[in-house]
């Protein structure tokens, strides 16, 4: 170890100070490539933690960052905070464990920060930005929704009925990039607002998009004008259910790529409410029932009999029976023999009858509310692959036609599938045709466009550049210098000869005609290689 290292410090010794510094230059040079090179390959890979901050937000993302020790940037622009990739998820939960972003709305912690002697008007007027702060924030909740922001205009309180006023909001929001808000969203957000704030109605709540669309108008046309989203994903769904029905029926028995349908619904989302009422005919007395019943009875005469006789005992005392009377053929009033009463001009009385009867009228009356969403039509069409493919005992597969009586027995599931019904309008087609087999071949992509490969190339070209750079340095920097230093220790072993015909020039061996051209060229030759002089000498010396 100890000859390696003088033989090491002997080889520097012989270098001159330009050689030395060009192989500290090269030793240098290497290192600080290596090390940039290893600084290269460990760069993490950033990805963006939030966008579309506010500076109030940024700012105190970025200090949380730096207490958390993770390293961030800022993407080109400022328009996103960039963490390593690593650290994406953790840096995102501590975060949302101190509240933050939290989105550039003040909430009700704007009224912690009451000052003393604040006035009404302006407490109220931080109440609202409070109010209208916490409902943007559960806006933005929403998956579709980036940013909201939400005014509302809450009028001042009068005790005159007249001129009150009902509060409104209008509500701004920035949708997601390829989002849209269907209108069971619009729907949703507008009753938040109007329940939030007191004697708000749903009417007079306002939602704007980004791009400034009135989104409210389609919540509150639903049901009058324009189209419903509900109403027509319901259609959907109806003519995707018949659909699987058939499908269901015809797969197994034909194969899976055998068979086509389509389905088109008419559906009536009409509100519809009937009111009839109907009158039976008359039924027998005996059948029905009786309302009311009346009955009268009334005697006319043209006499009456009238009371007689003295006054007194005799009077109160109870009438004796009564007697025919015996009329004189001249018709003078006779006398009633063994009681003394008589009746003069007494005729008998007509009697009169009366009897009404009342019956209960049969009448119905009848309420229809109509379902809403009810089936008007169905039109189905199917079309089956004519020719089959059948494997058969020996594994060997053929074509097999329907028959008559295949297409009837479809035509019949068909029908019992989709409950089809004459007199409601419903139409069936059943086509039997051959299917295009021919399958559509999908290019890929060459392997130097797919993105795996173009990745791998990325690595490959990284660590490719640092191993040239290595390779760069060794070869072309310090091997040469190495080769100095060997040459160097060779032309020592080798004596004054080997070294003076290696470095001092071809005129210094030319014929010297005088003394001062001999002395000139030994003070040059001193001048350029001195260490060669001094191991002449020396060996001058040590043959003396």
């Amino acid at each position: 170890m100890d000859e390696q290292k003088n033989k090491a410090v002997g080889l520097l010794d012989q270098l001159n100070f330009q050689q030395k510094m060009s192989l500290a230059a090269a030793v240098a040079a290497l290192f600080a490539l290596i090390a940039g090179m290893w600084m290269w390959s460990q760069t993490p890979d950033y990805r963006v933690l939030y966008s579309n901050l506010s500076d109030r937000d940024g700012g105190a993302i970025i200090e949380s960052l730096q207490q958390m020790n993770i390293p961030y940037k800022f993407a080109e622009g400022g328009g996103a905070l960039l963490v390593s990739s690593s650290r994406v998820h953790e840096a995102r939960l501590k975060l949302a464990s101190q509240g933050l972003p939290k989105g550039g709305n003040v909430g009700f912690e704007l009224m912690e920060n009451q000052k003393f002697g604040i006035t009404q008007f302006a407490e109220q007027i931080n109440y609202q930005r409070a109010l209208e702060g916490e409902l943007a924030r559960s806006v933005q909740t929403i998956g579709s929704v980036a940013a909201a922001r939400v005014h509302l205009a809450i009028p001042k309180h009068s005790v005159f009925v007249k001129e009150q006023q009902k509060p409104s909001a209008s509500v701004v929001l920035s949708l997601q990039g390829g989002r849209l808000l269907d209108s069971a969203q619009v729907s949703a957000i507008v009753h938040l607002i109007s329940s939030s704030v007191p004697e708000m109605s749903a009417k007079n709540v306002t939602v704007v998009d980004q791009n400034g669309t009135l989104l409210s108008a389609s919540h509150e046309g639903t049901g009058s004008d324009g189209l419903d989203a509900n109403q027509l994903k319901y259609v959907q769904q109806i003519e995707q259910s018949y659909v699987k029905r058939i499908e269901a029926l015809l797969i197994p028995l034909l194969g899976a790529n055998n068979v086509r349908a389509q389905v088109s619904a008419d559906i009536d989302f009409s509100r519809t409410e009937q009111t009839s009422e109907s009158y039976k005919p008359n039924q027998p007395p005996n059948e029905s029932a009786v309302r009311s019943q009346q009955s009268t009875e009334a005697m006319n005469g043209s006499g009456m009999n009238t009371a007689g006789g003295i006054p007194g005992a005799l009077s109160n005392q109870p009438p004796v029976p009564a007697t025919a009377p015996i009329v004189s053929a001249t018709g003078a009033q006779g006398a009633t023999t063994g009681g003394g009463n008589t009746a003069s001009n007494a005729n008998l009385s007509n009697l009169q009858k009366e009897s009404t009867v009342n019956y209960e009228v049969d009448r119905t009356i009848r309420h229809t509310v109509l379902p809403v969403g009810s089936i008007k039509r169905l039109s189905v069409a199917v079309v089956v692959n004519g020719n089959r493919k059948v494997i058969d005992a020996k594994g060997k597969p053929s074509n097999k036609p329907l028959s008559d009586a295949d297409k009837e027995q479809i035509n019949k599931l068909v029908r019992d599938a989709m409950g089809f019904e004459q007199v409601r309008g419903d139409s069936l087609n059943v086509q039997v045709a051959s299917f295009n087999e021919s399958k559509e071949t999908v290019e890929e992509l060459p392997i130097w466009q797919q993105p795996d490969t173009i990745e791998l190339g990325k690595s490959l070209l990284k660590y490719g550049l640092i191993a040239a750079a290595i390779f760069f340095i060794i070869f072309r920097i310090i091997k040469p210098a190495f080769d100095t230093l060997n040459e160097a220790m060779q032309n020592k072993t080798g004596g004054f000869t080997a070294v003076t015909e290696e470095k001092i020039p071809e005129a210094t061996y030319a014929p010297s005609t005088s003394y001062e051209h001999s002395l000139q060229t030994a003070r040059q030759i001193a001048q350029q290689e001195p260490k060669i002089v001094a191991s002449v000498v020396k060996e001058w010396v040590n043959n003396a």
